[in-house]
């Protein structure tokens, strides 16, 4: 288990930021906690958690809940593959927590369904959806506060891959009009691959130059990720 620690934010509001490697599928779970110190009045100290593309379950992953005395609130699921869903039984087994996630049903358990645009507001936490279909049909974004969880649509360097021209065209241009368009820098923490920041993707994403140095060429239909990036899934 890997973390950034105690990032501080207004209001007294206070996140810590964890992640565990999944080495079976080769892929990023992430858990975010929250506090609010320093209440007063009829305010109460909370003590929330968030996993976002649970793609395993282990040890490091409850310990950090238990450990910290969180209450788990919520699943985040960025899309509905078995790299980023591996673990949600294990985990709904063990905490009621809602699932959140495009699609009304994943591995048989019902969610509560986000659009893009949607705003929710689970725990502690405020969380800005936006859709950006391509790498699937179902991909999703999280943004909280000025992280943005960003599944196998936009990773360090690369995009995610995709079966075809237009779903390429297509990711592309939702990472331009609704991702690259976000005023300010961002951290970007993606399903696979170190984290990131928006304004390196922005400048030097090379998945996105690729794509527009061939984008005329009729054999080019996923980005050229395939040697590049194995991991996409």
């Amino acid at each position: 288990m890997l973390g950034l620690r105690k990032l501080k934010f207004p209001n007294n509001f206070i996140m810590e930021l964890s992640f565990n490697y999944c080495t079976r599928s080769l892929s990023n779970c992430y858990l975010l906690g929250s506090d609010y110190t320093g209440a007063k009045g009829n305010q109460k100290e909370t003590r929330d958690a968030l996993i976002i593309d649970p793609g395993c379950m282990n040890e490091s992953i409850l310990d950090f809940i238990e450990s910290n005395e969180y209450t788990l609130k919520g699943i985040l699921l960025t899309h509905n593959h078995a790299r980023h869903t591996a673990g949600l039984r294990s985990l709904k087994r063990i905490y009621p927590a809602e699932i959140y996630a495009s699609n009304s049903v994943v591995l048989n358990y019902k969610t509560n369904v986000v659009q893009d645009g949607d705003t929710i507001n689970i725990g502690s936490f405020t969380v800005k959806v936006i859709s950006a279909p391509g790498h699937s049909i179902d991909s999703m974004v999280y943004l909280i506060d000025h992280i943005l969880f960003t599944g196998d649509v936009l990773s360090a360097g690369l995009m995610g891959r995709t079966d075809s021209a237009y779903s390429a065209m297509r990711q592309i241009t939702m990472i331009q009009n609704k991702i690259f368009t976000l005023r300010g820098n961002y951290i970007v923490l993606p399903g696979h691959g170190p984290p990131t920041t928006l304004n390196v993707e922005r400048s030097h994403n090379i998945g996105m130059r690729l794509f527009e140095e061939n984008r005329n060429r009729t054999q080019y239909t996923s980005f050229g990720l395939e040697l590049l990036d194995t991991s996409s899934n």
